[in-house]
């Protein structure tokens, strides 16, 4: 019998940190499941979880504010570890009988901590000095402990760094471990999750395949799956592991829309027909795209109607087959997190956009998600783990709308053909030099405007191309790529040279924000 994989699971309340899911993410690299849910979900479901240990995120409230959120009591109930952090000690504090307050010197980034009593959280964490290198964020601090803590760690400006109830089992840092600037972080949540918790290390990309084609079998059975194949990461992964589980009783559609990047739609059929032996039907609707944006300008109407085309071109091809019962999707655990909010009047439903959304009431399919659980560094690793090539897996980003959203303004197949080129020359260029993995996204982008070259002894009037590379860990923030001026020089002259309708290339110095990663 398989073993259960997620048996030793963490339960992460949400107190509204922009690191929440990265403590999720964090304990699962370290072999442990987790799942992320508000602070304010159901005592029920909390005492139903079966949580080895509970983790309570930070937050930007103050404790002693009024409406300020609360942590469960059937947290403390369940008689599990408890690891507060930044706000979820403050919290944990103050509902236990200690004081917080708004501190005189507020921390944000690096600080050293002293390590003042050892504790089974903060063993093998400290160097020489006694000291750890650690991630601060926060105004507010811990001024009295509750009964029954001990202060483990401290800053010259914050007197409870780190403290814990050991009896209680009950631990508490102000500062983020989760965070990759924590030096010995993972050490504190290895500790957590393994030696105050228990767990073992069950969760891994192996145990997750393992554990998922049985669960797709179970569900699917002999009947027939239908997949959109878009030659992204998430309908990859989807359609090697849903191939890996049921076989030939998957069939997958690839909309070919023309505005796809160059000979992809080739590599997409060489990949999962020719050598991975999927059923897939290529749907060729370059006109019919191009047809439907003649003459369309502005960003979000090109958005709505390549969406549109592609429900009507997907719902055209599945009306031609016999016998689907489910429908495959590559919705993946970001999405579900950021769909259901807390109680506090924010919805429980997925995104609009990864929804079946819009498919016709004669498609009435019922829904598989074999990614649903799973957060995208997971999602790559199962990937490759499943035999589809790390190269393709780790590329950059491309958008759902393609280069539809990379020729400003009206989409030709001319503007599409050239951009293409001028995309793939600054692809190979960038792996040539080692700069594509040190770059988060990079893409060309055609500019509707003409400018005067010269070639030889005459004059060229022809296309403008950009070209946009940036650095980013979490794309909510962006810095411009600060490429070697040998490497864009080079670059540009490939392009200039290689493509005749264009007669200037510029480079996007712009950083996120104000300016967005994409330019429509």
């Amino acid at each position: 019998m398989t073993k259960n994989i997620t048996a030793d699971r963490i339960l992460i309340l949400d107190f509204g940190s922009q690191y929440s899911q990265l403590i999720a993410r964090r304990v699962r690299e370290i072999g442990v499941y987790s799942e992320l849910h508000p602070f304010d979900v159901a005592d029920n479901f909390i005492q139903n979880f079966g949580a080895k240990g509970v983790i309570l995120s930070g937050g930007p409230e103050s404790v002693y504010m009024d409406g300020s959120p609360k942590i469960p009591q059937a947290v403390f109930d369940l008689g599990v570890p408890v690891l507060g952090i930044c706000y979820g000690f403050q919290a944990m504090t103050a509902q236990l009988g200690g004081v917080v307050q708004a501190g005189d010197i507020k921390e944000f980034g690096y600080a050293k901590i002293d390590i003042v009593a050892q504790d089974k959280l903060l063993a093998d964490t400290a160097d020489a000095h006694n000291q750890s290198q650690v991630w601060m964020s926060h105004g507010d601090k811990v001024a009295k402990l509750a009964d029954g803590f001990v202060a483990t760690s401290s800053t010259p400006s914050c007197p409870f760094a780190s403290a814990s109830d050991e009896n209680r089992q009950l631990y508490g840092v102000q500062f983020h471990p989760e965070v990759t600037h924590s030096q010995k972080g993972t050490q504190m949540l290895q500790n957590f999750v393994h030696s105050i918790c228990g767990c073992g290390k069950a969760w891994n990309s192996d145990s997750i395949i393992e554990m998922r084609i049985k669960q797709l079998q179970a569900q699917i059975g002999d009947n027939e799956v239908l997949l959109g194949l878009s030659g992204g990461v998430d309908s990859s992964v989807v359609a090697a592991l849903l191939h890996r589980a049921i076989g030939d009783k998957l069939t997958c559609v690839f909309v070919d829309n023309g505005l796809l990047r160059l000979n992809e739609g080739d590599q997409v059929m060489q990949m999962f027909a020719d050598n991975m032996g999927i059923k897939v039907i290529r749907a060729d609707a370059e006109n019919r795209f191009l047809d439907a944006l003649k003459g369309v300008t502005d960003p979000e109407a090109k958005r709505k109607i390549i969406g549109r085309e592609f429900i009507e071109v997907f719902s055209d091809e599945a009306r031609k087959l016999n016998g689907i019962k489910f429908l495959a999707q590559g919705t993946i655990y970001p999405d579900v997190i950021e769909s259901a909010k807390s109680k506090n009047g924010k919805a429980h439903t997925i995104k609009s956009h990864h929804n079946v959304g819009g498919l016709p009431d004669d498609l009435a399919f019922e829904l598989v998600e074999p990614l649903r659980d799973l957060f995208k560094d997971e999602v790559r690793k199962i990937g490759v783990a499943l035999g589809l090539p790390a190269e393709m897996i780790y590329r950059h980003p491309f958008p759902g709308p393609g280069l539809g959203v990379r020729i400003l303004g009206e989409v030709k197949k001319e503007y599409a053909d050239i951009l293409r080129v001028a995309d793939d020359i600054f692809m190979q260029e960038l792996r040539a030099s080692g700069w594509y993995d040190k770059t988060a996204q990079a893409f060309a982008v055609f500019q509707p405007i003409k400018s005067v070259g010269v070639v030889g002894d005459g004059r060229r009037y022809a296309w403008v191309i950009a070209l946009r590379a940036v650095e980013t860990v979490d794309f909510m923030t962006a810095r411009f790529a600060h490429l070697p001026y040998d490497l864009v020089d080079k670059i540009s002259t490939r392009i200039m040279n290689e493509i005749t309708d264009v007669s200037r290339v510029v480079y996007d110095v712009s950083s996120k924000p104000p300016a967005t990663i994409e330019w429509e």
